[in-house]
């Protein structure tokens, strides 16, 4: 004897894929905002700033560098001379 399932009843245990886009499903109409209490607009941008620093650099010299890594020992190298160049 062969049990057949139908297409209905195999489908009913699998999860529904969210098709929304994240940002349809970020704010709605009904979220309140009034019954936020305490927030602070801008509250870690200070520390995120201080820990934050991107430079965007030019293609040329990105062909030069690889990577961050040798970009920043190239940096300090250069730091280096310059401090070597003001004590004399």
């Amino acid at each position: 004897m062969t049990l057949h399932r139908s297409k209905a009843n195999e489908n009913a245990m699998k999860k529904k894929i969210n098709t929304r886009s994240a940002k349809q499903t970020d704010l709605r109409r009904e979220d309140d905002f009034s019954k936020l209490k305490n927030g602070v607009r801008g509250k870690y941008l200070a520390g995120y700033q201080a820990g934050t620093n991107l430079v965007l650099l030019s293609p040329e010299v990105m062909e030069f560098f690889g990577d961050e890594q040798s970009v920043n020992a190239a940096l300090r190298s250069l730091i280096r001379v310059s401090k070597r160049s003001r004590r004399n």
